[in-house]
């Protein structure tokens, strides 16, 4: 099987996106992972495959898989290049794009500067949602990790977050912290663990280490899950620029059962084609 296409990155969070309306696809784990590889395939954070709608209600159908081959629900930095391959690609003429993701429908917005802006839906706190095991809903947690205790949010953005404000990120123990929280038993589905640095009440500093693919440059969806959680325990207002590795992302949210909206840029490496 032969394959078109194009290496793109958001802020560094690099992906392979693939058509699967003008070709067809069926991709198996052990071939995603080979795609991923950075010494023998492509290399990729995540693979991205556009596909066709499944309802009236959206363009495009989205799937993604991180590099360990597992899908997952979403991808804030994959949406934005999703928005701009398929305008690039001409398969949409809309400036607003609806796209449905296992997590359920969102919408992205070509801006005239070539930024995308993404309507990520509502931020789910309910533990459930994550899931999450705990008694009850909070604004914070206490979680257990050998022997310490860690308070942190844990925040639904269509995937599952774990937040834990850090003095600075510089020195936050992402390595060695990041996966032990990842893998928790009260994670059952395992989750992206973020580790945030308050700036000031519209600023703050982020390293994420994503669920199944280790720590990334950004993470959009892990930057929206920090915003939201320092934004209910009262640390940060509705407007907040995140900053990430390889550069920043503006959220805005005004709370409770409003969408929160992601900008930030989507960029085009190069095209290819890969024989499986």
């Amino acid at each position: 099987m032969q394959l078109n296409f194009s290496k793109m990155h958001g802020l560094g969070n690099d992906f392979v996106v693939i058509d699967g309306i003008n070709q067809a696809v069926d991709l198996a784990q052990d071939q995603i992972r080979y795609i991923a590889d950075r010494r023998f395939g492509i290399g990729c954070d995540q693979v991205l495959l556009v596909e066709k709608p499944q309802s009236e209600n959206a363009e495009f159908h989205y799937r993604i898989f991180n590099a360990d081959g597992g899908e997952v629900e979403q991808c804030g930095n994959g949406a934005r290049c999703f928005a701009r391959f398929v305008s690039d690609k001409g398969l949409t003429d809309s400036q607003q794009i609806p796209v449905e993701t296992a997590a359920g429908l969102i919408i992205l917005q070509l801006e005239a500067d070539g930024q995308v802006t993404v309507n990520m839906g509502i931020p789910q706190l309910a533990p459930g949602s994550l899931p999450f095991e705990a008694d009850k809903q909070a604004n914070s947690y206490q979680l257990e990790v050998e022997g310490k205790i860690y308070d942190i949010a844990a925040v639904s953005m269509g995937n599952p977050h774990a937040v834990l404000r850090v003095d600075d990120v510089t020195r936050a123990p992402v390595e060695t912290l990041g996966p032990l929280i990842e893998s928790h038993q009260r994670f059952p589905k395992r989750v992206n663990v973020g580790f945030m640095q308050i700036i000031d009440k519209s600023n703050i500093r982020l390293r994420v280490y994503e669920r199944g693919a280790g720590e990334t440059l950004a993470c959009g969806t892990g930057a929206c899950a920090a915003m939201v959680a320092g934004n209910i325990q009262g640390w940060l207002g509705n407007q907040v620029t995140v900053r990430l590795s390889a550069g920043n992302l503006e959220i805005s949210w005004q709370g409770g059962d409003n969408p929160l909206y992601m900008t930030g840029s989507a960029t085009h490496v190069f095209e290819g084609r890969i024989e499986l």
